[in-house]
């Protein structure tokens, strides 16, 4: 089963947690036990998982990021959207979860991001489960 979530973002570069909708997918899923696999089908958005008790933790990779990539350089792609490209690259467009007793298996602090790097846009999460 593949469950699509809907994230609209509102700027260029965002970072929206969504371990609460992974979450609900799970529970409505019945599943137990098993393994989430969360998937991004945009080549200009990521996936991650960090901590998401203090915003300020995704302010600052999102900066570093920006720092490392920035929004102006020389680049050859001429859609002019070359950095979000290549933040996506290093962040990854998938991760992979495990499922105990019906809840995502985080660590206490832990959270599920979508990160937009080429926003603001409607984009498309797909998580796949399967039972043990």
């Amino acid at each position: 089963m593949i469950t699509r979530l809907k994230v609209t973002t509102r700027a260029r570069v965002e970072f929206q947690d969504i371990t609460s909708q992974v979450q609900e997918a799970i529970s409505s899923s019945g599943i137990e036990d098993g393994v989430c696999y969360v998937f991004v089908p945009h080549t200009t958005a990521g996936i991650t998982i960090n901590e998401h008790a203090d915003p300020s933790v995704v302010m600052d990779i999102s900066e570093q990021l920006s720092r490392m990539i920035p929004q102006r350089g020389d680049y050859r792609h001429l859609e002019g959207n070359a950095p979000a490209h290549i933040k996506a690259s290093v962040v990854g467009n998938s991760q992979t979860l495990l499922i105990e007793s019906g809840r995502l298996l985080l660590g206490t602090w832990q959270g599920l991001f979508f990160c937009e790097f080429d926003g603001p846009r409607q984009r498309t999460v797909l998580v796949k489960l399967i039972a043990d």
